[in-house]
């Protein structure tokens, strides 16, 4: 069994690595950070558009490259490395997700094509707020075809032009597309730790609204995209901290002290070592991963959550130890690191955090040996 990618996924990791190092540079990066009146980078945007990434798992006869869901990662594996101030992610691991898995054919014709086109920037508005959204906490609703209600974070709510809302609807829980430039809709801006990925809180009042996949199917229907999106965040957080590590070996290798570099200190040694095994265990699972959403396998609920907790882990830690090996500038605004730390923290939570995948790992384990 390969567990690699082949030779053409591995050129267009090469090209994606080329492409975004001319375009989304570090100091690129900062210039969406430093402006608080620039959400994201709309010249890279376009740019990644005219690539075709937007559309790699998109099927062609919807205006994608119909290449799957391998490219797909490879693709993430690249722009997490660059740190991209793009909402990629909530356009394409959520929305486009979703609308491929479970949108009726007309919805599939009229959404995905301007999601690989680059005409509409989604964002999944789940969280009302601390802590879980359950069947019995859930207070949006659809009453008639309009939503009412608020949702707090929304990650890139303040630039996306399509919602992908959880609401209830007669009591049941469903999923509900809603176009965030129409009637009825309220977003204030968000601070976050990351301000190159920004958030929002969205205020529905009677919102049109659609509803994707059947009634009653909000929270299994939620499960499913989570699986296949925390997948491709895995990717996105490896890539983010292998480029850690490389900084920080990068860095360890000119630094002297005491008329030493300080990489040939025992301690600087064990640091990298220790960057270097969580990021390896973490590519070892999203490889996992990517295997189990590209063949569709009945394992992808247990692959992505074991994903999602080494990948989150990963990057926080090789992120948090970027900032160590450089020692005392390593805490600057001048240096790049924190750019990479405050992304891993950000990663970390928009999918839920690596708690609640734990305990979802252990329910999943529980369930197939009960089965």
């Amino acid at each position: 069994m390969n567990f690699d990618f082949s030779d053409d996924q591995k050129f267009l990791k090469s090209e994606a690595r080329k492409f975004l190092d001319a375009n989304s540079s570090p100091a690129q990066v900062r210039k969406v950070l430093d402006d608080a009146a620039r959400p994201y980078d709309e010249a890279l945007w376009n740019a990644v558009a005219k690539q075709g990434w937007l559309g790699a798992a998109i099927p062609e006869e919807h205006g994608g490259l119909g290449l799957g869901h391998l490219e797909l990662c490879v693709i993430a594996e690249e722009l997490g490395r660059a740190v991209a101030p793009i909402p990629f992610a909530s356009t394409v691991y959520f929305l486009g997700e979703a609308v491929m898995l479970a949108g009726d054919e007309a919805q599939k014709a009229e959404i995905l094509p301007k999601i690989a086109g680059g005409e509409v920037i989604g964002a999944l508005a789940t969280s009302e707020g601390p802590g879980p959204v359950t069947a019995a906490s859930l207070q949006a609703s659809v009453i008639g075809g309009k939503l009412s209600g608020t949702k707090l974070p929304v990650t890139d709510g303040d630039i996306a032009t399509l919602a992908l809302v959880l609401a209830k609807e007669n009591g049941q829980p469903g999923l509900y597309l809603v176009d965030l430039t129409g009637e009825g809709v309220t977003r204030e801006a968000v601070s976050t730790i990351d301000p190159t990925r920004d958030a929002a809180r969205l205020t529905f009042q009677g919102a049109p609204a659609r509803r994707l996949g059947a009634a009653g199917e909000g929270f299994a229907l939620l499960e499913q995209v989570m699986d296949r999106a925390a997948v491709l965040l895995a990717f996105e957080q490896t890539g983010g901290a292998d480029k850690c590590l490389e900084m920080a070996k990068a860095y360890a290798l000119e630094r002297y002290a005491f008329g030493r570099v300080i990489a040939s200190y025992q301690a600087i040694k064990h640091k990298l070592a220790d960057m270097y095994v969580k990021n390896e265990l973490a590519r070892s699972n999203a490889y996992y991963g990517a295997w189990a959403l590209n063949t569709n396998a009945p394992e992808l609920p247990v692959a992505a959550s074991a994903a999602r907790i080494a990948a989150s882990e990963a990057y926080w830690f090789a992120a948090k130890e970027n900032i160590q090996t450089h020692g005392g500038i390593g805490f600057t605004w001048e240096v790049d690191a924190h750019l990479y730390y405050r992304r891993s923290r950000q990663l970390g939570l928009v999918a839920g955090a690596p708690r609640v995948w734990k305990e979802r790992l252990v329910s999943q384990l529980e369930r197939r040996n009960a089965a």
